[in-house]
């Protein structure tokens, strides 16, 4: 053994890392480097194909990712952990180190099922480790004591759950990986997935046994257990239990190197590490992509489901060396894939029938007349609140054993069955999904309805859509163990997997509409002494399969991503002065004591509806005026659970006796259009006419719209028609909900003028304009600066592009004049064999005598065509000749 260290003499201080407790380390520098090579060697280790065992243990476990790993594993270990031990010299002894690297396969052997590849690697990494220490011990560094690995508690057998349990299992963690996209990303946005953990259901049926069974039934009538997520059952037809059954068989088999075949073919390499697979194969396949297929019902036979197994096989085979051990399990699985279609197929239909019974109905149910299926949105009775039906999306569809026809359908909140924070504010018709998909009887359905994403509801709404059925907007997942309100990011993720490739047609609006938020319709339930610190408020619970009766609200502290509460709507401008009065005929006249109908009321309606003009009662003890019908496109489930506030009673200048007026509106019904030749304009000024109202007072409120809601045709048919009898009704029959009694105010007026907008506000609204006027006018002055820029970057770039064309058009006539020039160089070497000097000499001698051979050749030419222009021109003699010469 080698010594120990000695004590540095130097005054500086030492810069290592000494433990905290102040203890020295007994750790020698040649048991330093035995560590260092031992987690080398383990990160260097290959088995014969090539593959790392080592590469999921390199790194923790993400808790985001596997939240149980923390709660079964009490001392989490990694490579990384060791690895910077080891570089700050933390450990004591090299026990502690050998205990370390033990933990690492040990938790893995705990945590994973022993049928997984994380299971497998880790007995991989076991026996790299222990030979790595058996070396360290044969050459003397540490004793065989220390060599071995230490106990560190018992790894648990392999969990006795069934193969169906196991199966259902799997794909519930699949469907909530894909549905929790959003509720995972509370803390950074991103996602990991890892796989072959066991799962949190497999962990309490090994440690808890038969007691977990013994606490179903007192589970389920706690309230608390109904906020935990649940799953819509399985009920799956013939030809995808088949399917399944053949996904399944093929899982099992092994290779010799005791690691599960299919392992290889889980999912399609990555395009970014393996861009060469993806150059070959032209149609990858995988077993995640057969798995996504089948959820979304895209195979019709289990022929068709075998086209792609044979494909992701076929694959392996073209892409990998016939001896390697893929291409090996791929020839395998692929037989073995065929002898279980065979069969599967051969088996009767029967022996396929679901748990209790459950006959699956892919096609939907048909009841009252309509037709039901998966994808639908629909309001279902809800036992808590029979104005307020549950807003749902159906999910699966079956036929129990006596013969009834049920729904799985998704729960959508209403903003008042949550639990939120106090200033939260929501979209108008606003509902959030949740994690719960309950068991409905098709008799508790009530209608359609329809639920739109909140980046489409502004853009427009469904085409053929029945009008009369309800719209909302979804913006939001409702995380009910929690109480947060998590944003959606993908609007297929909350869709069930046969509609996800769906869309529907829309009729688009002339211009995107802006969504206009309100505060929380609960807001009132929160009390004074409320603080930041206390703990959440929980909502209230009534019937077993029903939302709660109502939610609650909260003062604790504002979660970063949550945006916070918008700005208050400033008031609107008032309406413009009413057109010049004209006297109207039909209109009864007034009576002697000088009243008249010029007075007369506007209610405002909530979604910026045109003002509908109130008829002013007259005190004729036989005329009872017209119903005020306000056009109002909201329902009664908006705002019944928010409480209006009382309204201003406005006194009336004179007093007068005439009847109560009682405005109603029916509820989803098409309203009469208001008899405006009757009360549209003041009458004409006569003697008769009342004088002119007071100005409003300092402090004048408007009072708040008066609103009537009934219940809807289920609702309202459920109170006995005795109870009925004793209230206000409409034209069929519908009790009328009034928000306040009926008042007669007078409209506020101001002799001379309309009602106008307060200073405060005509100047922000001017110095609003000359911003947006000055903005203006800076852009313009910056575009044409950017203009110009661009125009000189122009023209300097194609100034600069034909310097260069000219500078490489020169450079290479001097690359051609070089290469003439070796090219000759070279010919004239070999047609006269080296002698180049006296070759040029008799070629250029040659070229002399052609030369002045070519010159005397031209010279002798040009004299013969003088000879010759001579011998042509002989002049004539002769009377005509004389005679054209003097003309």
């Amino acid at each position: 053994m080698a010594a120990t260290r000695a004590t540095s003499d130097t005054p500086i201080p030492s810069t290592e890392t000494n433990n905290a407790d102040g203890a020295s380390s007994e750790v020698t520098e040649e048991e330093w480097k035995g560590m260092t090579t031992v987690l080398n060697n383990v990160y260097g280790y290959r088995t014969e194909d090539g593959y790392d065992p080592s590469k999921l243990f390199q790194r923790k476990v993400n808790k985001r990712s596997l939240p149980d790993y923390y709660t079964v594993i009490k001392e989490p270990m990694a490579l990384s952990m060791i690895k910077g031990k080891v570089g700050a010299k933390e450990y004591k002894s090299f026990s502690e180190f050998v205990r370390d690297f033990a933990l690492v396969p040990h938790n893995a052997q705990v945590y994973n099922r022993q049928d997984s590849q994380a299971y497998v690697d880790a007995l991989e990494v076991k026996k790299v480790l222990e030979s790595e220490l058996k070396k360290l011990a044969d050459e003397k560094v540490i004793t065989e004591e220390v060599a071995t690995l230490p106990y560190l508690g018992e790894i648990p057998e392999q969990d006795d759950v069934l193969p169906e349990e196991e199966e259902e299992e799997e794909e519930e963690e699949d469907e909530e990986e894909e549905d929790d996209d959003v509720d995972e990303s509370d803390d950074d946005g991103k996602r990991k997935k890892k796989r072959g953990a066991r799962s949190t259901a497999a962990i309490t049926k090994r440690e808890g046994g038969a007691k977990a069974k013994e606490d179903t039934t007192a589970k389920t009538n706690d309230p608390e257990s109904r906020k935990k997520r649940g799953r819509p059952p399985r009920v799956d037809t013939p030809m995808e239990a088949r399917i399944k059954a053949i996904m399944k068989g093929i899982r099992k088999p092994r290779n010799s190197q005791n690691k599960l075949m299919i392992s290889a073919f889980e999912r399609v390499p990555d395009k970014s590490v393996m861009p060469e697979y993806h150059a070959e194969i032209k149609n990858p396949m995988a077993m995640d992509l057969l798995k996504r297929k089948l959820k979304r019902k895209k195979y019709n036979s289990v022929d068709h489901f075998m086209v792609d197994v044979e494909l992701m096989f076929e694959n392996a085979k073209l892409y990998n060396e016939d001896d390697s051990q893929v291409y090996k399990d791929a020839v395998y699985l692929q037989k073995e894939a065929r002898v279980i279609a065979k069969q599967e197929k051969e088996k009767a239909d029967s022996e396929y029938v679901m748990e209790e019974g459950r006959l699956p109905m892919p096609n939907g149910i048909l009841h009252n007349g309509e037709l039901w299926k998966v994808g639908d949105w629909v309001h279902i009775q809800n036992a808590n609140d029979l104005t307020k039906p549950i807003v749902a999306q159906i999910y699966r569809t079956w036929q129990d054993v006596e013969g009834g026809k049920w729904v799985n359908a998704c729960w959508y909140y209403r903003p008042e069955q949550t639990v939120h924070r106090f200033d939260r504010h929501f979209l108008e018709n606003e509902v959030v999904k949740t994690g719960q998909y309950r068991d409905h009887p098709i008799d508790e359905v009530v209608d359609r309805c329809f639920v739109m994403f909140f980046t489409r509801y502004n853009k427009g709404r469904p085409r053929d859509f029945p009008p009369d059925k309800e719209i909302y907007v979804c913006e939001a997942r409702y995380n009910e163990e929690k109480h947060k309100l998590n944003k959606i990011k993908t609007w297929a993720s909350c869709l069930p997997d046969e509609v996800r490739d769906k869309d529907y047609v829309m009729d688009l609006f002339d211009a995107p509409r802006k969504l206009k938020k309100v505060p929380s319709p609960i807001a009132y339930l929160l009390k004074d002494e409320q603080k930041e610190t206390d703990d959440l408020p929980q909502p209230v619970w009534g019937a077993e399969n029903a939302p709660p009766k109502i939610g609650a609200v909260h003062r604790r502290p504002r979660d970063p991503k949550d945006s916070p509460p918008p700005e208050p709507t400033p008031s609107p401008p008032p309406p413009p002065p009413p057109p010049p009065s004209r006297p109207v005929s039909n209109i009864a006249p007034p009576p002697a004591n000088g009243y008249h109908n010029d007075q007369r009321m506007d209610y405002s309606m909530s979604q910026g509806v045109a003002q509908s003009p109130m008829p002013a009662p007259t005190p004729q003890p036989h005329h009872v005026p017209p119903a005020y019908t306000p056009q109002h496109t909201q329902h009664f489930h908006q705002h019944s659970a928010s409480p209006i506030p009382p309204m201003q009673h406005i006194p009336a200048s004179q007093p007068s006796s005439f009847p109560t007026l009682t405005p109603h509106i029916p509820f989803s019904t098409p309203q009469p259009t208001p008899q405006i030749q009757h009360y549209s304009t003041p009458q004409t000024p006569n003697a008769f006419q009342q004088p002119a109202a007071r100005p409003p007072a300092i402090g004048y409120k408007t009072p708040q719209p008066v609103e009537v809601y009934h219940l809807n045709d289920h609702a309202n048919a459920s109170i006995p028609p005795e109870i009925r009898e004793q209230f206000h009704c409409d034209e069929q029959g519908h009790v009328l909900f009034f928000t306040a009694p009926p008042l007669d105010p007078v409209a506020p007026a101001k002799e001379g003028a309309a009602l106008g907008h307060s200073v405060r506000y005509l100047a922000a609204k001017a110095k609003r304009e000359a911003l947006i006027a000055q903005k203006r006018k800076q852009d313009a002055t910056q575009l044409a600066d950017r203009e110009t820029e661009v125009k000189r970057r122009k023209k300097t770039e194609e100034e600069r592009f034909v310097e260069q064309v000219g500078e490489f058009g020169a450079k290479a006539l001097r690359a051609l004049e070089g290469q003439l020039v070796q090219a000759t160089r070279r010919e004239f070497e070999v047609l006269y064999n080296g002698g180049m000097e006296e070759g040029v000499r008799r070629e250029v001698e040659r070229l002399e005598r052609v030369q002045r051979a070519e010159r005397e050749r031209a010279r002798v030419s040009r004299e013969r065509r003088v000879r010759e222009d001579k011998e042509r021109n002989v002049p004539i003699r002769g009377m005509t000749v004389l005679l054209e010469e003097t003309v």
